[in-house]
């Protein structure tokens, strides 16, 4: 039944928005935009989203349409719809389910983007047989969604798997945006990794050049360049991912983790590598692999969520 309904899901990051419509576990159509940061009001993002629904479908065509699910970058309240105080979104909070509701007609249902991504995984990538999976993103922020035991965790409102804010390190002790210290995020993600690797070489007495680390490109670049004071850090960055992948398997105990995300995508080797040398041994480590869908696991997951969400309202679905 789901392979045969029409469904548009849309995917909500601090960086980049994307909608698309779905044919059950088929991808028919995506379009891409930046996510909105102009004014003070975060309906703006929210009305970008309403337009790119209408770039995607023509009017008539809405009433094809089953729902609409919406994977988002977190806090989130699900009991009202709002993206909240998101430590990498600039708005206080986003207005998402009712506005796109009161367009549209239709049941509209928003996940964390990370717990979408774990769902996207289960049934249309590489988690298929899995039932105790942890998807991790590693790209402006860091996030994770666990499915265990055959079940999604969503947590009393919809925010468990915020593992980016695991706390991984007392000695450089990085302010992370959400405003705790020494959180993953603070370190590891690609918005980040630039400032981690000039503390970095602050504290090991390193020099640096300005230019060359202004992007987490930019240094994954120069380690593989051969660089060393950049080879150094990626050991120094590895030691960080293997305690927060520790700390995962500790929370979880998953068969498999599935990595996603820009900056995971584009450095396999290198974040694989200082994984596997510093993971903390006290539970085997799973298996790790880098997702298939090409980025696009939330978008997957958030069709598949507002489909599940429509069948437990209308059983006759």
């Amino acid at each position: 039944m789901y392979d045969e309904k029409n469904i548009i899901a849309v995917d909500l990051g601090a960086t980049n928005l994307r909608v698309a419509l779905f044919g059950g576990r088929k991808l028919k159509k995506i379009i891409k935009s930046k996510t909105p940061d102009t004014g003070n009001i975060g309906i703006v993002v929210t009305d970008r989203i309403i337009d790119l629904i209408y770039e995607l479908i023509r009017p008539k065509e809405v009433q094809k349409i089953l729902s609409i699910g919406v994977s988002s970058a977190g806090p989130l309240d699900i009991s009202k719809g709002l993206v909240v105080n998101s430590p990498n979104m600039k708005y206080e909070y986003i207005d998402i389910v009712q506005p796109l509701k009161d367009e549209f007609q239709k049941d509209v249902y928003l996940i964390n983007d990370c717990r979408a991504g774990v769902l996207g995984e289960i049934y249309a990538g590489s988690g298929q047989k899995c039932e105790n999976l942890v998807y991790i993103t590693i790209s402006t922020g860091i996030g994770g969604g666990a499915y265990a035991n055959g079940n999604l965790i969503l947590g009393r409102d919809g925010n468990a798997g915020e593992i980016g804010h695991f706390c991984v390190d007392t000695s450089y002790n990085l302010p992370c945006l959400c405003k705790g210290k020494g959180h993953w995020e603070a370190y590891s993600s690609g918005a980040n990794i630039p400032r981690f690797f000039r503390a970095f070489c602050n504290q090991k007495g390193y020099p640096f050049d300005e230019e060359k680390c202004q992007s987490a490109e930019n240094i994954f670049g120069n380690a593989k360049q051969g660089e060393k004071e950049y080879v150094l850090f990626l050991d120094e960055l590895g030691k960080i991912n293997a305690r927060g992948i520790s700390n995962v398997v500790l929370a979880y105990s998953p068969e498999k983790i599935i990595l996603d995300g820009s900056v995971a995508l584009s450095n396999r080797d290198e974040i694989l590598t200082g994984i596997k040398k510093h993971y903390d041994s006290y539970l085997k480590m799973p298996k790790i692999e880098f997702s298939s869908l090409n980025g696009l696991s939330p978008l997957y997951g958030a069709a598949y969520y507002s489909f599940q969400k429509v069948c437990i309202k209308d059983e006759s679905i």
